[in-house]
């Protein structure tokens, strides 16, 4: 399994072998940040194509705003997984016209996190 992870803001692509199946793995806690209490995004696609959460963790960084423009492959948010952060990136060229989540939010892999059309 290929990863891309940013240490030092420095970003590494790095290859991970698992000796065992994801399903047989322990599930993995995500508490609430020092803003509160967490939310979860929602899993369900709003309209136009979504920004999906590739893992479980916590939304770190938001980079985009309603109505901004952005294009295939800019990196429109941060989640942190057991101290690691992961760039999320868009996977189409548009506009944003909505962002589901807040800063500190617990997200599962596959949520939808940011609409964009």
């Amino acid at each position: 399994m290929k990863l891309k992870v940013t240490v030092n803001q420095i970003p590494y692509e790095v290859e991970v072998e698992v000796d065992e199946t994801p399903a047989s793995l322990p599930p993995v806690y995500i508490g609430a940040g020092p803003g509160g209490p967490a939310t979860a995004a929602p899993k369900a696609p709003v309209g136009g194509h979504g920004v999906t959460a590739p893992l479980a963790g916590s939304v770190r960084k938001i980079l985009v705003e309603v109505g901004m423009s952005v294009h295939a492959g800019d990196v429109v948010a941060v989640l942190e997984a057991m101290k690691m952060e992961t760039e999320i990136t868009s996977p189409v060229s548009g506009k944003v016209s909505k962002i589901l989540v807040e800063v500190g939010a617990a997200v599962q892999g596959g949520d939808q996190i940011i609409d964009i059309t």
